[in-house]
C-alpha cells in the first residue's frame, strides 16, 4: 500500500486532475523494474544521483522593513493588521497569504477587454504575448495609473502592455502603497527591463532573498527554505539537491520521460476532449518529479491533488477557506514525514533517500541531519515548482503555436528546430511572474536611489520582451537563435535548479506531440489564473480545451 494510504489521509477532492499511472501498486523505486509503453521504456530502476557534501553556515537575515510615507523611509513598526471581514481565505501561519486573487476568465483569442485608460493610445503594442499577430492595439496606461495588486490586469495572461510603460517610461519604478492586499499595502520597487533583472538577480550581496521570494510576508520557519537564504547556507544546500537536476542525470532521465510522454499523450488521445493543461501537461512534470524524488506510483494522484488545490488556492470557482488550507498544508507535510521515515528505513537511490541521510555542519561546527521544517520545504518546493512552471510552459506554448500555424507548420517540417523552439516558448510564456528581493544596503540602482530594507520585484516576462534584449520581441519565432531569455531568473545563485530538466521535459513532450498527433482543434475557451501558493506567482492557462487526432 502507498505511504497516503498507510498513513490514512483520504480526502474529496475538488478538482482532481487525471493522473496517468495513478493506479495502486508497488512502489515505484522499490519494486518495479520498468514500465513499457509504446515501444518506450519508463526506466524506473533507482537512480543514484552524485552526493555533494555540504556544510551549513548562516544566514543573514533582514527583519526591519521601511515604509515610504510621503517621499521619506520610516522603520515600520506597526503590528500585523488583524483580519477583515470579506479577507480571501489565507493560509494563516502555514502558507502565505496568495499575493493577488486567482481568477479564471474566458480568453478573447483576438482582441483584449477594455484598456485601463480611456485615452488614445499612446504607444500601440500587439496583444498582451499570449494572443495571436494581428489582435487589436493597446491602450498603454499612465504611471499614475498602474496598481500591479488589480486582478483585472491579470484576465488574459500577463499584462505586458502595463510593462511596456514601465520599460519605457520608468524602467526602475517606486509602485505605491496600495490597501487591500498584504502584498501591497508596503511600496516596492518594480524592475523591467532585462538588464536591470539579470543585474538585481545575481547580484545577493546588494539584493537579498533572505526575506522570501514573494511580496506578501514569509510563513514561520521558511528562513530554513533554500528560497530564503543566500551565501554559503544556500549554495551547500543547493549542492546538495542539485544532484537529481544535473546535465548528466537529465540525460539519463530523458528515456524514462519520453515513456510518460507517450503514456500521456496515448491516454489523451483515446478521449474525446482533454483540458490540456491538466491532462497533458501536468501530468509529464509531475510524474518525473515524483520518479526523481522517489514517491510511490500509487501515492502520485493523491500528491498531485494536494499540489493541485494549494496552486489554485484562492480560485473562485473552488474556494478554499483558511482552515481547507491549513489542513492541505498539514498533508503535504504528513506525507514527506511519512515518506521521510520509509526513506530512512529503506534508502534508494533518489533524491528523498539523499535529502533524509544527509548530515549538514551547522554555525558551531557540528554536524546534524535537516530539520523537519527544512525537510518540509523541500517536498514543497519540489512537488510545486518542480510542475507547476512546466506545466506552465508546454501549455501556453502549445497555444502559441495553434495561433500561429506557420510556426507550427515550420516546427513539424524541421523537427531539428525543436531547441531553439523550446527557448523561444519559455521566453513567450515566462511563467513566473516575479521574484522579491529585499535590499541589504543603501545603493544607487538604475538611477534612483533605495535603502536598506526597501523590497524590489523582478518582472520575468517583462524583462522577455525587452526590445533592447531581443529583435521583434513580439514575434514568437520558433527559429529564434542568440535567445537569452530570464524564464529561469537572470542568473546567478538562484537561477532555476530544474531548468535543465524542464527544457528536457518541453523537448520531449512536443517532440512526440508532433510525432502523434495530427491535428488540435480548440473546442472552448481558454481561461487564466494566477497561482501560487506562497511562492513566485504564475500567470498561465488554466484551461486549454481541445481535441486531439491521430
Amino acid at each position: 500500500m502507498g505511504i497516503g494510504r498507510d498513513i490514512g489521509l483520504q480526502r474529496r477532492h475538488t478538482h482532481p486532475p487525471r493522473s496517468v499511472g495513478a493506479q495502486p501498486g508497488p512502489h515505484l523505486a522499490v519494486l518495479q523494474p520498468s514500465l513499457t509503453v509504446s515501444g518506450a521504456s519508463i526506466d524506473t530502476t533507482p537512480m543514484k544521483p552524485d552526493f555533494v557534501g555540504a556544510t551549513w553556515s548562516g544566514n543573514r537575515r533582514f527583519g526591519v522593513s521601511r515604509r515610504r510615507v510621503g517621499g521619506s523611509i520610516q522603520r515600520k513598526t506597526d503590528p500585523p493588521r488583524p483580519a477583515r471581514a470579506g479577507d480571501r481565505g489565507t493560509f494563516s501561519v502555514a502558507l502565505a497569504r496568495c499575493p493577488f486573487i486567482c481568477e479564471n476568465i474566458a480568453c478573447r483569442r483576438r482582441h483584449r477587454e477594455a484598456p485601463l485608460s480611456s485615452e488614445a493610445p499612446r504607444h500601440p503594442k500587439p496583444s498582451n504575448g499570449h494572443h495571436a499577430p494581428g489582435a487589436a492595439t493597446t491602450i498603454m496606461p499612465k504611471l499614475d495609473e498602474i496598481d500591479l495588486s488589480q486582478i483585472d490586469l491579470y484576465r488574459q495572461g500577463f499584462p505586458h502592455h502595463v510593462f511596456d510603460t514601465l520599460r519605457e517610461e520608468a524602467p526602475v519604478w517606486w509602485h505605491p502603497p496600495s490597501p487591500g492586499t498584504e502584498a501591497t499595502e508596503e511600496g516596492f520597487w518594480v524592475l523591467s527591463r532585462h538588464t536591470d533583472i539579470q543585474a538585481a538577480d545575481r547580484d545577493t550581496e546588494t539584493f537579498s532573498a533572505g526575506d522570501g521570494p514573494t511580496l506578501v510576508a514569509s510563513m514561520p520557519g521558511s528562513a530554513l527554505m533554500i528560497t530564503h537564504m543566500d551565501g554559503p547556507r544556500h549554495v551547500r544546500l543547493r549542492k546538495l539537491i542539485s544532484a537529481g537536476f544535473t546535465p548528466r542525470m537529465t540525460k539519463r532521465l530523458e528515456d524514462q520521460a519520453r515513456g510518460w510522454a507517450i503514456r500521456i499523450i496515448e491516454d489523451a488521445l483515446e478521449r474525446e476532449t482533454v483540458n490540456f493543461v491538466q491532462d497533458v501537461a501536468y501530468q509529464l512534470p509531475m510524474h518525473m518529479i515524483a520518479d526523481i524524488v522517489g514517491i510511490p506510483i500509487e501515492d502520485r494522484e493523491y500528491i498531485f491533488n494536494i499540489v493541485n488545490d494549494m496552486l489554485t488556492c484562492s480560485d473562485p470557482e473552488h474556494p478554499i477557506p483558511a482552515e481547507k488550507g491549513q489542513d492541505l498544508m498539514r498533508e503535504i507535510f504528513s506525507y514527506g514525514a511519512s515518506l521521510s521515515e520509509a526513506k530512512r528505513a529503506q534508502p534508494v537511490d533518489d533524491v528523498w533517500s539523499l535529502l533524509t541521510a544527509a548530515e549538514i555542519e551547522g554555525e558551531d561546527g557540528e554536524f546534524s541531519r535537516l530539520q523537519s521544517v527544512e525537510l518540509d520545504g523541500f517536498f514543497v518546493l519540489l512537488a510545486a515548482a518542480g510542475s507547476e512552471t512546466t506545466r506552465s510552459a508546454i501549455a501556453g506554448g502549445l497555444q502559441a503555436l495553434l495561433e500561429r500555424p506557420d510556426q507550427f507548420a515550420a516546427l513539424r517540417a524541421n523537427p531539428g528546430l525543436m531547441k531553439t523552439a523550446t527557448d523561444e516558448i519559455l521566453r513567450w510564456t515566462s511563467p513566473v511572474a516575479y521574484f522579491r528581493r529585499t535590499v541589504t544596503r543603501d545603493t544607487e540602482f538604475g538611477g534612483v536611489k533605495m535603502v536598506e530594507g526597501d523590497r524590489i520585484s523582478l518582472w520575468y516576462p517583462s524583462g522577455n520582451r525587452d526590445s533592447a534584449a531581443f529583435d521583434d520581441p513580439y514575434q514568437f519565432d520558433v527559429t529564434r537563435s542568440g535567445n537569452e531569455h530570464i524564464a529561469f531568473g537572470g542568473g546567478g545563485p538562484h537561477f532555476c535548479l530544474g531548468a535543465n530538466l524542464a527544457r528536457r521535459e518541453i523537448t520531449i513532450m512536443f517532440e512526440e506531440l508532433l510525432a502523434r498527433v495530427s491535428d488540435f482543434e480548440l473546442v472552448g475557451d481558454l481561461k487564466y489564473g494566477v497561482q501560487g501558493i506562497g511562492n513566485p506567482i504564475t500567470v498561465a492557462l488554466k484551461e486549454l480545451p481541445i481535441r486531439m487526432k491521430r
